[in-house]
Parts: structure tokens; C-alpha cells; sequence
């Protein structure tokens, strides 16, 4: 469990959790160092430390898609929220939350408020305390899945190109077969 404090409820009964929550998927990593879970974990915490929110707590799903939120750290989120023990939520960018639009503003527009839980997506400017000022966060919603189903059509279309080729469409040999040293194709 990665966080800045230990979950005890004994020791949060007054002083609900400030969540600091990382995602990054297979995909986001290989657009290079700026969406590592490294990087999250520094501009959450500066961002919270620079707000003075304390009782924070990392919940971090490393190498788990968007388009879903059947995701470990996620679940166990969702059981603290069910207890009423967070106040504030922190992403990076609302893609970290998720790239489905309706779970997205299901949790956005209907869970957390329930809850009576601030969410903040720092690089989208959201933050739930200044409600009208979120007007284009259901846009940020819809962009981030089209760029989901875009890049996974993508990807299908080269796999497709490559098998139609007779390219290899794994990196490895099959068990057995030697990749040829001089055309890393065959």
C-alpha cells in the first residue's frame, strides 16, 4: 500500500483522507516520463502540500487502462469512500481518473458529491468546490475516451497491417524458432 500515512480508522475518525490517486496504463507509458507514476506522485503531493491538505494517502493502479474501473487501488477506494472517510480527491488530469465518460461523471457528478467529497483535477483546472467553473469537464470526459477508442483502433489497424503482410505480429519467436540476426522481421 503506497501513502504518506497509514489507514487506521481510529486514527482518521476526525480528519478524513485527502486521496492522491495515480493511474497509468500500458499505453500512457509509452508517451514517455511525463505520465510515470513517479511524476503523479510528486505534482499530487506538492499540489497538496502547497494547499495544506493533510491526512494524505496514495492509491495508485500502475499498468490499469482508463476505459475501465475494475482497478485494485480503485476498489479499495471506492470501500473508503462507502465508510465516509475521504474529503478531497486529487488527480493529475481527469484521463487519471478515467477514460470512460459516463462512469467518469458518474463518480464526478453523483458519488463524490454524495459523499460530500471535494474532487480536484489539477491540470484541467476542476475542482468541485467552484462548481460553475467546471462547465467544460464533461467535454475533457468525452475527449479523453474518443482518445482511448482512437488509440485502440489504431493499434488493431497496425496489428491488422503487419498480419496481412506476413509480418510477425509478437516480438518473440515462437518456441523453437530463431529470430534471423539480419532482418528482425523474420
Amino acid at each position: 500500500m503506497n501513502m504518506t500515512t497509514s489507514y487506521r480508522p481510529s486514527s482518521i475518525a476526525g480528519d478524513k483522507i485527502t486521496v492522491l490517486y495515480c493511474r497509468l496504463s500500458q499505453e500512457d507509458d509509452l508517451h514517455g516520463e511525463s505520465n510515470s507514476i513517479v511524476n503523479q506522485k510528486a505534482i499530487l503531493k506538492k499540489y497538496a502540500d502547497d494547499q495544506n491538505f493533510s491526512n494524505t494517502m496514495y492509491f495508485v493502479d500502475d499498468g490499469y487502462s482508463g476505459t475501465n474501473f475494475n482497478r485494485p487501488d480503485w476498489q479499495r477506494l471506492i470501500g473508503i469512500i462507502n465508510e465516509d472517510k475521504i474529503g478531497i480527491i486529487v488527480v493529475k488530469d481527469m484521463s487519471r481518473l478515467g477514460r470512460d465518460y459516463l462512469q467518469v461523471g458518474m463518480y464526478t457528478e453523483m458519488l463524490f458529491p454524495a459523499h460530500d467529497i471535494r474532487f480536484i483535477a489539477i491540470n484541467n483546472g476542476v475542482d468541485s468546490i467552484n462548481g460553475t467553473e467546471n462547465d467544460m469537464t464533461p467535454f475533457i470526459n468525452i475527449f479523453n475516451e474518443f482518445y482511448a477508442k482512437d488509440t485502440s483502433r489504431k493499434i488493431k489497424a497496425v496489428f491488422k497491417a503487419k498480419g496481412n503482410a506476413g509480418k510477425p505480429l509478437c516480438t518473440n519467436p515462437p518456441y523453437g524458432y530463431l529470430k534471423d540476426p539480419e532482418d528482425k522481421n523474420h
